[in-house]
């Protein structure tokens, strides 16, 4: 069973850590990273090694991704990888307990990217206790409606995490602002309709129009995710947002290897973005 043994404390509680990832990449004049990875992908070791690596390779804030048969927010690609992570026999409390010893050994803030049925499986409560003690910063389940994320918030609340929601380009105007209200960390802009891919283009005309309308309403960073994958993606991204998210071509950049070339990889993938 998973167990969590790090306590949080008001000054190293979630939400903290998330805000003081953003004010720093403030400070440096620039926009914060956020790199997405599969947990378990593509086997345990070799995870555990591209977590360890992110840090260093420019990342202010890490998705970990807990590995679910029914993603429905996800690409091909990030499909793949939890199915990957699956075979290897990678669970929910791995993927808790693989963020925890990352957190433990230095990480940036890692915030858990799942669905709400594992998560109500788990126990909501228990969950945000788990998340909290052992050091992991907050959840992103895009999944959950405003409407029924209430109890999920009261936990996340209760514990200082970070809960980001989605606002997607359907989302009416007034809604968006409620879901602003309700984010905490950061609100998670979704770039363009579909689900994750780096093969789409992200549409900035939008993604400038919402981060204008959300800067009147709210202080909370925004981040935008969904097809950046490209230096230029980020630089745009950054120009108009607190933060670009990359997922789906960070993965492709190590798909088919392990160990240390996975990870070397990585780190140029994410060399070449941060250009």
């Amino acid at each position: 069973m998973f167990t969590a043994n790090v306590p949080a404390t008001e000054t190293t509680s979630g939400i903290a850590r998330v805000a003081a990832a953003f004010a720093r990449a403030k400070s440096a004049g620039r926009g914060a990273f956020i790199p997405y990875v599969c947990a378990g992908d593509p086997d345990r070791t070799t995870s555990a090694a591209i977590l360890a690596a992110l840090g260093p390779a420019g990342a202010d804030i890490i998705e970990l991704g807990i590995p679910y048969g029914d993603p429905l927010a996800d690409g091909p690609t990030i499909a793949a990888a939890a199915q990957r992570a699956i075979d290897g026999s990678m669970t929910f409390e791995g993927a808790l307990a693989l963020a925890a010893q990352a957190q433990r050994d230095g990480a940036p803030p890692i915030l858990m990217f799942t669905y709400y049925n594992p998560v109500l499986q788990y126990g909501l409560e228990r969950f945000a206790a788990d998340l909290a003690e052992s050091g992991i910063c907050g959840a992103i389940v895009p999944d959950v409606p405003l409407e029924e994320s209430d109890e999920l918030r009261a936990a996340f609340a209760r514990w200082n995490l970070a809960l980001p929601l989605l606002i997607a380009p359907t989302t009416p105007a007034a809604r968006a602002e409620a879901i602003a209200a309700a984010s905490s960390g950061f609100i998670y802009i979704v770039s363009r309709l579909g689900v994750t891919s780096a093969a789409k283009e992200p549409d900035f005309a939008w993604i400038a129009a919402r981060v204008e309308a959300l800067r009147k309403v709210t202080l909370t960073p925004l981040a935008v995710g969904f097809g950046i994958s490209r230096a230029a993606h980020v630089r745009r991204t950054t120009e108009i947002a607190d933060a670009a998210i990359v997922g789906s071509a960070l993965i492709d950049s190590y798909s088919g290897v392990t160990g240390t070339e996975a990870v070397a990889r990585v780190q140029a993938f994410l060399a070449g973005l941060q250009t």
